[in-house]
């Protein structure tokens, strides 16, 4: 597996785009959570309680489109790792083309109506397809981060080692660890408010600011020229 030096680089930086993602889409298509499935069993819920306020079919399909680019970087990865090709940079490719979608049809659907088009529905699909594949590179090729796009945990970690910090019970391994899971749990908080005012001023369009955060990454992974060790 792909191991990046980058560490606090990328753990910001996915942390940010994830936050970002997740937000814009919850503003712009109705609520939907394109990085957080458990949100959308929430809302699939609430739906159905009262159909007519929640539009469902896009909550339901979210799921599949989430379970999908999961699935696509699994068997992607596998057949990189047996070549020996550059896993990560290509599975931020994947996901940078997915995202890329969805800012197009985004763009395409708006101005955006109180029912999901077909269009918007696209845009919504590939959103949460994109996040699929970053929650599986994130276990992949890059499990030694924090999560970057789900925050409970990194919140539960943070508390319980401030404790320990408060109490006198710490160790270099505990502060250290502080610092793995706080520098994403921020940028998350900052993505989504980046989010929220660009989608505000620029629509779909504000999904252009983590298409260029993570081809800066596709670059800065091409150029450490790593590649997987191809597994016999």
């Amino acid at each position: 597996m792909d191991q990046a030096p980058h560490s606090r680089l990328y753990g910001t930086s996915l942390g940010f785009l994830a936050g970002y993602v997740d937000t814009l889409g919850f503003i712009a298509l109705f609520g939907l959570f394109t990085a957080h499935v458990t949100g959308n069993f929430v809302l699939i819920g609430a739906a159905l309680a009262e159909p007519t306020r929640i539009p469902i079919l896009l909550k339901i399909l979210a799921f599949p489109a989430f379970i999908a680019g999961i699935v696509v970087t699994r068997l992607m990865v596998l057949a990189i790792e047996r070549r020996g090709g550059p896993a990560l940079t290509l599975a931020f490719l994947l996901q940078w083309i997915l995202l890329a979608g969805f800012m197009v049809f985004g763009v395409l659907a708006e101005p955006l109506g109180k029912e999901v088009s077909t269009l918007a529905m696209l845009a919504g699909l590939l959103g949460t397809a994109a996040m699929g594949v970053h929650s599986a590179t994130s276990r992949l090729l890059l499990a030694h981060l924090a999560p970057t796009s789900m925050m409970t945990g990194n919140v539960t970690q943070i508390v319980l080692d401030t404790v320990d910090v408060l109490r006198g019970a710490a160790d270099g391994g505990t502060r250290a660890r502080c610092g793995k899971f706080f520098w994403p749990l921020l940028a998350f908080a900052l993505g989504a408010i980046a989010a929220g005012f660009g989608y505000l001023v620029f629509g779909f369009a504000a999904l252009a600011v983590p298409l260029v955060l993570l081809g800066g990454l596709i670059v800065v992974e091409q150029r450490s020229g790593r590649t997987a060790v191809p597994v016999s």
